[in-house]
Order: structure tokens, then C-alpha cells, then sequence
């Protein structure tokens, strides 16, 4: 298999992912040139502006706030965090967080879903967002500023590396991240690393009941659509318990929305949140 660094990059409709286009608007030019961290964080950074811009956002790629997240949720946060929303899911609104708990949001982008974790916290408790973007850090600590949110703290870093320390939070929420990483099972013996005994996370993700052909692993534009690097359903709930979690429940499961069925692997592709337990 090809190094994601020499990936010849299409998007997911067989074409150039031009300025503006598909992909949020990554240029071809700039991810052909580079790694998959740095695709990741420049389409990342086209969402980051065109939520601060109020802009739209091309959903064939990105998630849309308005479908995940009530009218009168939306109001309790900026429209720019509401804009710079790529999500596949809503894990704070089911998550049931408690007062004072510390809450961890893995690649927490405009900061939305910190914004809400915060609500639910209450002053005594404490969220913190790791994104690697460093517009989308930008945009987030431009949004606690216009919210007065005290209780939120925005850090630098991967999820793979997340700069905390061990038993630390009581809660890890994600929405549609993981699937981006390549080392999926680093990602969750990182979530076992932070929380508390007894600490759980909700993540929402992107996965699939068929296995992805490797022509679509190899394409770096349907990875950075989170659809390249979505693992198959079974897998990545085995790599759930294999890290040492227990109570592992899948919450939701809607099929994930895409502007093409056309392959049997594309129609697999689900929507799935999913909760589990470190021992306690």
C-alpha cells in the first residue's frame, strides 16, 4: 500500500478537490504536497474560516450544526462555533455530564461541543479542547472570549498525544475525530490514559459495516472527509475492549449522510455514537 504521503489526491466524486470546491475548499495543490496531518489541518482550517466568515460550509464533507443540534442549542453558543461544527453526531446531548465533572473534547475544532459541556459542568467544573489546528484554536478561544466561558480551556495537540495527565478528567467526548487518525487503537489507550477510574467517554463517529477497498484508504481527500480512515464497525468496537474499557454500548447508529451510494462500502457507512467505562 501507498504512503498516505503519496497519495494522488481526488475527492469523492472522482474529481480535483479545487479552491473552494469540495473538501471545504482544500486545495489540490496544498494536500498533494503534503502528509496526512498536515491535509487534516488544512482542510480544518478552511472550516475554521469560513465559520468565522459565517460563511457556508459544503456539507458533502462537513457536518452541518443545523442537523445535529437543536434551534435553541445553537443559541447558547456563536454562530461562528456553530459554523466551524464538522460533526457526524451530538455526544454532548447525550452524555448526561454532571455538575463539576472535568470534561476532555478530542479535536474540539470552534469549540461547540465544549461550549455545551461547559453549560452542563457549571462553573465548578472544568472542559478542555485539544485540536492540532491552530486557526481552529484561534476561532475557539475567540468564541470562550464572546462567551465569557471561564471553565473552558483550549489546548495545542493530537489525539494521539493529548497534553494531560493521566486520571485526570471524568468524561472524553469526540465528534467524528477519531476516524481521521490512523492510529485508532494509540487514540483510545489515550482516552484509558486520562480518565479516571471509573470515567467514560461518548464519541461519535464514522464507521462501516463493509470493509473500505484500499483505493479509498489510499485517497487522502476521502480520509480527510472522515471516510477514507473509518474503520469497520466490529473492529473498532474490539478496539474498545482490546484497550481495557468495559460497558461498551453503541447509543446511536444512523447511516452516515454521503452524496454517493453508488458503492456497496459508501452505503455501509454509518453514524454511530458509542459509550464504554474505564474500571473503576
Amino acid at each position: 500500500m501507498k504512503s498516505l504521503n503519496d497519495i494522488q489526491i481526488v475527492s469523492a466524486k472522482g474529481e480535483s478537490c479545487g479552491e473552494g470546491g469540495g473538501c471545504c475548499g482544500s486545495s489540490v495543490e496544498t494536500l498533494q504536497a503534503t502528509g496526512l496531518t498536515e491535509a487534516i489541518q488544512e482542510r480544518y482550517s478552511r472550516v475554521a474560516e469560513r465559520g468565522a466568515n459565517n460563511e457556508i460550509i459544503d456539507t458533502s464533507c462537513c457536518g452541518n450544526a443545523s442537523d445535529l443540534y437543536s434551534e435553541g442549542t445553537l443559541q447558547t453558543v456563536t454562530t461562528q462555533a456553530a459554523g466551524a461544527s464538522a460533526g457526524c453526531g451530538n455526544p454532548v446531548g447525550i452524555a448526561d455530564v454532571n455538575k463539576g465533572e472535568k470534561v476532555l473534547d478530542l479535536g474540539s475544532g470552534g469549540g461547540i461541543d465544549c461550549f455545551l459541556a461547559a453549560q452542563a459542568t457549571g462553573p465548578e467544573g472544568h472542559v478542555y479542547g485539544v485540536d492540532m489546528t491552530h486557526e481552529m484554536l484561534k476561532l475557539a478561544r475567540e468564541n470562550a472570549a464572546k462567551l465569557d466561558a471561564q471553565n473552558v480551556t483550549f489546548l495545542l495537540g493530537k489525539i494521539e498525544a493529548v497534553p494531560l495527565p493521566d486520571d485526570s478528567v471524568d468524561l472524553v467526548i469526540s465528534n467524528c475525530v477519531i476516524a481521521l487518525a490512523p492510529d485508532k487503537h494509540r487514540v483510545f489507550e489515550e482516552i484509558h490514559r486520562v480518565l479516571k477510574p471509573g470515567g467514560r467517554f461518548v464519541v461519535s463517529d464514522v464507521v462501516s459495516t463493509t470493509e473500505i477497498p484500499d483505493s479509498a484508504r489510499e485517497d487522502m481527500a476521502e480520509w480527510v472527509a472522515c471516510i477514507g480512515g473509518a474503520d469497520l464497525q466490529t473492529r473498532y468496537l474490539e478496539r474498545i475492549t482490546e484497550t481495557g474499557f468495559e460497558r461498551t454500548t453503541v447509543l446511536t447508529d444512523n447511516p452516515f449522510s454521503s452524496d454517493r451510494t453508488d458503492d456497496a462500502w459508501r452505503a455501509s457507512l454509518r453514524s454511530v455514537t458509542v459509550r464504554a467505562y474505564k474500571p473503576g
